[in-house]
């Protein structure tokens, strides 16, 4: 198909020159001499008597560290456990409610929801006797759930309504014991 083209068009696809020849800058590696290969004899005397190095030292490896750490870790978990038991006393937890059969706990509590809100929200059903509002120890922001303890049991196992109102925004409602009201 290309002889049919114009000649300004063939001149496009004429061969380029061949490329000149140069020698090569270096010998091949087959001619050149080269000096061969010499022992070590000349530098024995360099090298320290094997009688005089020391025993190797033991590199622990990856795995004994990996178990060494997890130990180390398990270890200081269990201390600090043992002391918090020690420390730990349930009759001064202020923020804990008394009786769990009493207590309901409110969960996806808008973060703005006072405890005056949750108390005025819930009276309805019958007497509180503590409202505690779970709070972020660093911060101090409120975490989102709070426990509401009735003064009655049977105010606790009422069956609530819906919450459908903007300043308390209660999605789930979730009960600690649920028998049926009676």
């Amino acid at each position: 198909m290309t002889q049919f083209l114009p000649p300004n068009l063939l001149a496009l696809f004429a061969p380029r020159d061949p490329l000149t020849f140069l020698p090569p800058v270096e010998k091949l590696p087959h001619e050149k001499k080269t000096h061969g290969y010499s022992g070590i004899a000349d530098y024995i005397h360099l090298f320290e008597d094997p009688k005089d190095t020391p025993p190797p030292t033991r590199v622990e490896t990856r795995e004994e560290r990996l178990e060494r750490r997890r130990r180390e870790r398990a270890e200081q978990v269990a201390y600090k456990l043992e002391q918090e038991i020690a420390l730990w006393d349930p009759n001064n937890f202020t923020s804990s409610t008394m009786d769990p059969f009493k207590t309901l706990f409110v969960a996806r509590v808008n973060y703005d929801t006072s405890e005056s809100k949750l108390r005025r929200e819930f009276e309805v059903y019958g007497p509180i006797k503590k409202i505690v509002s779970v709070n972020n120890n660093v911060s101090g922001k409120p975490r989102g759930y709070a426990f509401i303890e009735y003064e009655h049991e049977r105010d606790m196992h009422c069956k609530y309504p819906k919450f459908t109102l903007i300043t308390l925004t209660i999605i789930l409602l979730f009960r600690l014991f649920s028998p049926p009201c009676k």
